[in-house]
């Protein structure tokens, strides 16, 4: 029975079918979901912090079907892609409408094309890793498989990380500071182990660049199939599934960092070097992505199995609630230094 509250998410899918094929408030139906109904509902439910009992976490982590919800959700995601690049050049509906469906399909690309390809992608199966790339390209963030896995869990919650945000910096100006920086990372990353390897640029073991040729021909095809106005319409939709994942870097590590130990190193990531949330609509949503400090403690873990950590900084609310107070940043920085001083961040 716990499997079946991972099918909440789907919900967003049927949303975007009726949103591609509507018009009016339809169009608007899975944004409204995300970012009005669930705010809201999390204010009236409590937060969730039991964790399973060491034979249900070993049950649940054997039983493949929570593993199928991850599958069923990746043909979902490519079907409604499909049926989005169908369907948002229609002529006939309204400048409104097509930004709800534009709306509509750049959240599925945060949710499923990232969040997804996040879970996926830091599994040891090598068809699972595909399936998260192949999801990243649905936002144009392929890069992202090499910064998060080999770049982010490495230097998370220090300077050297693009994805961390700073104390008092807004989400506006942490956005300048990630997206390029994070693509900055991924080449340098992928430089060292060419070096590493004895292998050159224009190699096969050069992911960058195949991810930056699939990409590219990605949108070629897309042009050629459907048409420029489709084209564009797309990178807005791939657009804001990146603005939607860094709003979520934001707001998981946002002025917390490790210290640095004498000999320049820094300590190991702990439970309260992330910001977490046990509002359960939120985590649902996302796949237990709030429980971010045992993802950062363990990566190997599956969302299913993550669990609450009592050491670790809690947010007033679930993600959802906090991208919108991102958004306002006198009032979250406010919330924030509130949260931040009663978890003992701030003195």
């Amino acid at each position: 029975m716990r499997i079946i509250k991972y099918l909440i998410p789907f919900l967003l899918f049927a949303g975007a079918l009726i949103s591609y094929q509507s018009t009016g408030l339809y169009c608007w139906l899975s944004v409204l979901f995300s970012f009005f109904f669930i705010p809201i509902l999390e204010l009236v439910l409590p937060a969730n912090v039991q964790n399973l009992s060491e034979d249900d976490e070993l049950l649940a982590k054997k039983n493949v079907a929570y593993d199928l919800v991850l599958y069923v959700a990746f043909g979902l995601q490519i079907y409604c892609f499909y049926q989005f690049l169908n369907h948002v050049a229609d002529p006939e509906i309204s400048g409104i409408d097509r930004a709800g469906r534009i709306a509509t399909a750049g959240l599925l690309a945060g949710i499923f094309g990232i969040n997804l390809a996040h879970e996926l992608g830091h599994r040891v199966k090598s068809f699972e890793q595909g399936m998260a790339k192949i999801l990243l390209s649905t936002s144009l963030y392929m890069h992202f498989f090499i910064e998060h896995n080999r770049g982010h869990h490495t230097h998370v919650s220090t300077p050297e990380d693009p994805s961390t945000a700073k104390y008092k910096q807004t989400v506006y100006a942490f956005f300048f500071q990630t997206i390029p920086g994070t693509y900055r990372s991924a080449w340098r990353i992928m430089q060292n182990e060419l070096q590493k390897k004895g292998r050159g640029f224009w190699s096969f073991s050069n992911e960058m660049l195949l991810y930056t040729f699939f990409q590219i021909g990605l949108l070629v095809c897309i042009y050629l199939v459907w048409g420029l106005d489709t084209c564009i319409y797309f990178v807005l939709t791939a657009f804001i599934g990146i603005l939607l994942l860094e709003s979520v870097n934001y707001i998981e590590h946002y002025g917390l960092m490790r210290t640095k130990k004498d000999d320049g190193r820094y300590g190991r990531v702990m439970p309260e070097h992330s910001w977490n949330s046990n509002h359960s609509m939120g985590r649902i949503l996302l796949f237990e992505l709030s429980r971010h400090s045992d993802h950062h403690y363990l990566a190997s873990r599956k969302y299913q199995i993550l669990r609450h950590h009592d050491g670790a900084p809690q947010m007033p609310t679930g993600y959802p609630g906090m991208l919108i107070l991102a958004l306002i940043p006198p009032l979250y920085f406010s919330i924030m230094d509130r949260q931040m001083r009663k978890f003992g961040v701030l003195e």
